[in-house]
């Protein structure tokens, strides 16, 4: 399997983070909004990286929230964890929870006008099936026998067996979103290439120029709310300082996410007052991965000392100014079957110390770092290099474990680049992060247990108890008591937690400051959805 292929939801993540500005179309230089005459009304949005080739079906390079902004699902998840109809009107389940009739929405139409219906569903279904191997982190692909047209607005997901999560997933940005007829290649190979992103969103790609800027339009064709302005400019800024300046110059009007710009800045702008600010609720946690497989890491008694011997709440706080909360367990209270009693590891240098003592790891005189039978406890870290958070981090938890005698060597690399080391079992320590809504907890649980996924499969390979966690994620995927499923959720999280295989760090949310005249709106607890169709300016 290729990396291309294999490392899949933890980057959904990793790259959602937008930073958006209006300007009149007539005139880039300036952000202030105008409506006059036929002048358009647009909303210019910084991005990180190029929006890619906007294929519904595949993954990086594309991104997320330009894949939302043109394509949707048969059906959405809201913030409050419910499912709500998209492009599918209503469902049935079968008592054995194996089939899902779908009743398809009519009248709705592809950006180019031609008609969304069962035979167009089952095309995308068959293209997005053609390479499962591609889509196996998505637990449900594993478990699709066929998907039937039963009329012109009806189609069947047939199942081999009950799985739980079916809607969450179909909810998500990729790869169960919609291609128009004449957007698929020859022979439907989507995984190869599209011919044109056609969708049934609320926007249509106008104009592109790679690596610079993507124009959005607003889908006339759209069945849904129409959003309130006509273009969406996305502006390709790799650099947050920049980001930073072009919106004091108000050549931006809106930063949107996480780690596009350093928090310093975000802290720096918000104490202006000249900014309006909204931060959104949790919706994913930030934490560090260790790998069991090799190493000194494969002693909980050494992954027990790293997490006592940093000072949480004192990084958090100095690092994120308090745009993120303090996290003590992997997932916070709101996520299905997370709310759960842990108990927390409390910052004690102390006890870290004296963990490594007892575990044989000492500290000789003159030494700097510990050591046992002749092995050097040094360990590498790997965080993204792009990320204007993990730097900081790293650096801070590098003078904090040096303190106990811990040497933690920093790398900043790209995300492909580090996921890979710790696969191939060549980095001790990542940053991770959950998926967060809609896919979380179970995309967690599914790709803890499945190779080449997420590599939380790979890290947890040196615990004692790995083959029995994964017998009881099959169990909890595949079942339909749902007293058993909570249970299994308490099984496996609490295993994860006392065998600190992971040292969550905080909860991250949605930071947005925008200028003041950007009306108010509300950011979603989602890690691509962003509300464009709300965003309007005052005239």
């Amino acid at each position: 399997m290729t990396l291309k292929k294999s490392i899949l939801p933890i980057m959904l993540v990793l790259l959602m983070v937008i930073v958006a500005g209006c300007s009149s179309a007539n005139d880039n230089s300036s952000a202030t909004p105008k409506k006059a005459g036929n002048e358009q009304k647009m909303l210019t949005i910084g991005w990180p990286l190029d929006v890619g080739p906007l294929n519904p079906h595949t993954y990086l390079p594309n991104q997320l929230t330009a894949q939302a902004m043109v394509y949707e699902s048969l059906v959405t998840y809201n913030d409050d964890g419910t499912i709500s109809p998209a492009l599918a009107e209503s469902w049935d389940i079968s008592p054995d929870k194996t089939a899902y009739v779908f009743h398809l929405r009519e009248g709705v139409q592809y950006s180019d006008g031609t008609a969304f219906n069962a035979d167009n569903v089952v095309r995308n279904f068959n293209a997005v099936l053609a390479d499962r191997e591609m889509h196996s982190w998505m637990g449900m692909v594993n478990h699709i026998v066929e998907v039937v047209k039963e009329d012109d607005y009806t189609v069947r997901l047939q199942l081999d067996e009950p799985y739980y999560p079916v809607l969450n997933e179909l909810a998500f940005v990729r790869p169960f979103r919609f291609l128009g007829d004449k957007g698929f290649p020859e022979g439907d190979a989507t995984y190869k290439d599209i011919q044109a992103p056609i969708g049934t969103g609320p926007w249509v790609l106008t104009e592109y120029k790679k690596d610079e800027y993507a124009l959005f339009s607003r889908n006339e064709h759209y069945w849904g709310e129409k959003p309130e302005v006509d273009q969406v400019k996305v502006k390709i800024i790799p650099d947050s300082e920049s980001i930073s300046l072009a919106f004091e110059n108000k050549e931006l009007d809106l930063i949107y996410g996480r780690g596009i710009i350093s928090l310093d800045n975000y802290t720096f702008l918000k104490d202006s007052g000249k900014y309006k600010t909204a931060i959104s609720e949790p919706l994913s946690t930030r934490a560090l991965l260790f790998n069991t497989q090799s190493g000194p890491l494969a002693e909980l008694e050494v992954r027990q000392a790293l997490q006592y011997a940093i000072n949480k709440e004192q990084m958090v706080e100095s690092i994120t100014h308090g745009t993120e909360k303090v996290a003590n367990t992997l997932f916070w209270d709101a996520i299905p079957y997370a709310n759960i009693e842990l108990t927390p590891i409390i910052y004690d240098q102390e006890k870290a110390t004296q963990i490594l003592d007892e575990a044989g790891w000492v500290l000789k005189a003159g030494e700097k770092v510990r050591s046992k039978n002749g092995e050097k406890l040094e360990l590498d870290l790997i965080y993204i290099a792009t990320d204007a958070v993990q730097k900081p981090m790293a650096e801070l938890m590098q003078g904090e474990l040096a303190k106990i005698g811990v040497q933690l060597n920093l790398e900043g690399a790209d995300v492909m680049v580090g996921l890979q080391k710790m696969m191939d079992d060549q980095a001790d320590i990542n940053f991770w992060r959950t998926n967060g809504p809609p896919t979380d907890p179970h995309s967690f649980a599914n790709e803890s247990a499945t190779p080449n996924s997420s590599v939380v499969y790979e890290a947890k390979l040196g615990l004692p108890n790995a083959a029995a966690i994964d017998e009881k994620i099959q169990q909890l995927l595949i079942g339909t008591d749902e007293e058993e499923r909570v249970q299994l959720y308490t099984d496996i999280l609490t295993i994860f937690h006392d065998q600190a295989l992971f040292y969550p760090i905080s909860y991250e949310t949605n930071n947005v400051i925008y200028h003041d005249y950007v009306k108010d709106f509300s950011p979603r607890a989602s890690e691509y959805d962003i509300p464009f169709a709300q965003i309007d300016l005052e005239k």
